[in-house]
């Protein structure tokens, strides 16, 4: 008690409005990130159907999903520059000292950031002007770029967990860096895999959601068939393969940060014949309240047999592990992210049991509703995820190597609660424009596609490109070509 009073009493006022500013930053471009990874993907693979079977409401699909794709790309910038300036500005004693060490992961994430922005571009101006199949293959990068970028953020992220790849010199400094050890730690292959999985499948689940609730509405023509089957059927075939990775993700925590796994699953004493929780509350003194026991359960899936050793909380001080409320944090979001799987595994049996009886999608509408919802609950998970990630940590920026409290600012409180209102601010009006953004696109397309006289006198014609020119083109001076030439490309067709 002594101990925690006294690390309490050193906390820095700056503190809790530094920690509130960066969650709310990354909490809210975390949002954005599914669809930076994973929609190039599957745009490509709806191109790709659509030029190998001369499919042109595939085609459609693409294209319009590329302007989604382009649109979000450009609110990511805003999003992903803040944060980036927030490492630096909020948290200079852990860039200062180990910036050196795990640097290269932010620049291999930079690099791929403006890659992906040249490939969008070009894959954006090739829709008119390209051949079909030229204009596909350069597209193809896109989605490697996109993983390069996770890779660069998560190897910086896993390296913050298992720091290794340094030796210390007498001053506490880190040399002696070993930039292979550094970027490939421990933790670095279970985060990767976890995290890319979740990010195709939150994609897919929320893409597919989209058309699931046109087909509620009654839209059931094969524009919404196709535009719910392709992103449902990725999501659906990865659900399963990404519950095994979580799981070997969990153990791999079990293994190399004992405590944080104490704080994901409230054990308070090192034991073995552990009982899971599901949810609960951990308090103070070691007791839980509430919550579903299942006795032996952490034990056998920690270690596969009853007799398995799970370390505790208490195996370390009250300083150097997460407080009560931050573990039951912890733990709520793992939970939330293990039932949101388990849900999601018993959604992709159900569809994948219909169309291996009948060819077919489901025909029960309650199908379709919980498919309609599994998009925003991937994004639930997502969050979740990063929370688990981070609150378990605690009190260590750099695990077992740097308190979050040394690596603060040294900014004023006031100034960083006035940062983190403009902040919130800003970001409201740049999600704002963003929904804005891809409404406009959705109205404009039902317009095309179910033909209202009335609305296309209002509003101009859905582009033949996500950026134009427009599909009825300016009458022409005699002797003079259309506006923006021919297009002889099957990228033009609507």
């Amino acid at each position: 008690m002594l101990s925690t009073a006294i690390h309490l009493a050193a906390t820095p006022p700056q503190l809790l409005p530094a920690r509130e500013l960066m969650a709310f930053t990354l909490a809210s471009h975390i949002l954005l990130v599914p669809f930076g990874v994973a929609l190039p993907l599957i745009t490509l693979l709806m191109h790709h159907r659509a030029l190998r079977r001369n499919d042109p409401v595939a085609l459609k699909l693409a294209r319009r999903w590329s302007a989604v794709m382009a649109v979000q790309f450009a609110i990511g910038v805003v999003t992903g520059t803040v944060l980036s300036f927030e490492l630096g500005l909020l948290w200079p004693g852990m860039m200062g000292r180990w910036g050196d060490v795990f640097g290269l992961g932010f620049g291999v994430e930079a690099w791929a950031f403006f890659l992906e922005a040249v490939l969008i571009a070009i894959y954006l101006y090739g829709w008119r002007r390209l051949k079909p199949w030229t204009h596909f293959w350069l597209g193809v990068p896109l989605p490697l770029a996109a993983l390069m970028g996770a890779f660069g953020i998560i190897a910086a992220n896993a390296w913050m967990n298992t720091p290794q790849g340094f030796s210390l010199d007498a001053q506490g400094k880190p040399v002696d860096v070993d930039v292979q050890q550094a970027i490939f730690t421990p933790m670095f292959g279970p985060e990767y895999w976890h995290f890319v999985v979740a990010m195709l499948m939150t994609a897919g689940y929320v893409v597919a959601g989209v058309y699931a609730v046109g087909w509620l509405r009654g839209r059931r023509d094969r524009y919404h068939r196709l535009g719910f089957t392709v992103p449902f059927t990725v999501a659906a075939i990865l659900t399963p393969i990404q519950f095994m990775i979580g799981d070997s993700a969990a153990r791999a925590v079990f293994h190399k940060q004992p405590v944080k796994f104490a704080a994901m699953e409230i054990v308070w004493k090192t034991d073995t014949h552990v009982p899971e929780y599901m949810f609960g509350r951990l308090n103070s003194d070691g007791t839980i309240s509430g919550g579903l026991k299942i006795p032996q359960l952490d034990s056998i899936l920690a270690g596969f047999k009853p007799s398995t050793q799970v370390t505790g909380l208490t195996s370390v001080p009250a300083a150097d592990r997460p407080t009560a409320v931050q573990a039951t944090i912890a733990h709520w979001a793992f939970d939330i992210m293990v039932t949101v799987g388990s849900l999601l595994i018993l959604l992709a049996l159900w569809y994948a049991w219909c169309w291996l009886r009948h060819r077919d999608l489901p025909r029960s509408r309650w199908f379709f509703r919980c498919a309609a919802i599994a998009g925003a609950a991937c994004l639930v998970t997502v969050e979740c995820g990063w929370i688990t990630t981070e609150v378990g940590r605690q009190p260590w920026i750099v695990y077992n190597q740097m308190r979050v409290s040394e690596a603060v600012t040294d900014t004023r409180a006031e100034s960083l609660w006035a940062m983190l209102g403009i902040v919130i601010v800003v970001y409201v009006v740049v999600l704002g424009a963003f929904l804005a953004a891809i409404l406009k696109l959705r109205t404009r397309w039902r317009i095309a596609d179910e033909g209202f006289a009335a609305e296309r006198a209002v509003l101009p014609p859905e582009a033949e490109t996500p950026y134009g020119p427009r599909g009825e083109p300016e009458p022409a001076a005699a002797g003079t070509a259309p506006r923006g030439g021919s297009d002889r490309t099957p990228g033009g067709a609507s």
